[in-house]
């Protein structure tokens, strides 16, 4: 009898507290039920500001491990980090980079989930920034001469950037565009993996609404989506796109370069 494949382990990188729930929340509820190991490391937001609390509650709703936290400042924030940390759009890349190559050494996921290059819809700073970060970990972490303090040198086996589609984006286009947001949708062909995550969209709301100082502000995704009938915030969020980005050495890959 063949034995069921063990559903893959994930480690999500995502800029701020509820990147991870609104992006990818679905997904890591639907591996954790699974029996997979999930875990999120946020790049902003620090242990002693007002959000730490809620990314925990998040993450337990989800089935992942405890809050990882960067440590950086919110570009647009100054509340995200109240003993004055070095936001994450200014932070040396380095140190970012050998930060996180620390927790995918750590965590030793099959799978990396993060931003994509356009920082998802409204192209925010910090999602990029945490984007360019991750493919640099992601790949360093296999490397043993790169960052050899950061433990032992593990390669996962793909990265996937969430992203939305322009055929793609649906409601939620209109819905960011009412509070004056803009929409960097990614070409149809960019989108290579569409997760229908109906099963767990409760889950996923859940966990939205466990970030709580969001949901009573008027112009963040979490509050835009609380106000919405139940019917249309579903429909937005019952699927979850990605591009998968292939890591490491792809023996007999027929795509090479000519030598």
């Amino acid at each position: 009898m063949t034995q069921p494949t063990a559903a893959p382990s994930l480690l999500g990188v995502f800029a701020h507290p509820d990147d991870e729930s609104l992006l990818a929340g679905g997904v890591l509820a639907q591996h954790a039920a699974a029996g997979a190991r999930t875990a999120v490391v946020t790049a902003t937001w620090t242990a002693d500001s007002h959000r730490a609390p809620e990314l925990a509650e998040a993450l337990k709703i989800l089935g992942a491990d405890a809050p990882r936290l960067l440590g950086y400042a919110d570009a647009r924030n100054p509340a995200s980090a109240p003993g004055g940390a070095v936001r994450l759009v200014d932070a040396p890349l380095d140190d970012a980079v050998g930060s996180l190559v620390a927790h995918i050494r750590e965590v030793r996921p099959d799978i990396v989930i993060g931003h994509d290059a356009l920082g998802q819809l409204t192209g925010h700073p910090d999602h990029r920034r945490a984007h360019q970060i991750t493919l640099l970990a992601v790949e360093a972490a296999g490397l043993p001469h790169l960052y050899p303090d950061a433990g032992e040198p593990w390669q996962p086996a793909a990265l996937y950037t969430a992203t939305h589609s322009e055929s793609g984006v649906g409601l939620l286009g209109p819905l960011l565009q009412s509070v004056g947001k803009t929409l960097l949708a990614t070409p149809d062909a960019y989108v290579t993996t569409t997760v229908d995550v109906s099963p767990w969209a409760a889950v996923k709301w859940e966990a939205i609404c466990a970030h709580s100082s969001e949901v009573a502000r008027e112009r963040p995704l979490p509050g835009l989506l609380a106000r919405l009938p139940e019917a249309e915030r579903h429909e937005i969020i019952r699927t979850e796109s990605f591009t998968r980005l292939s890591l490491g050495p792809t023996p007999g890959d027929p795509h090479r370069l000519i030598a």
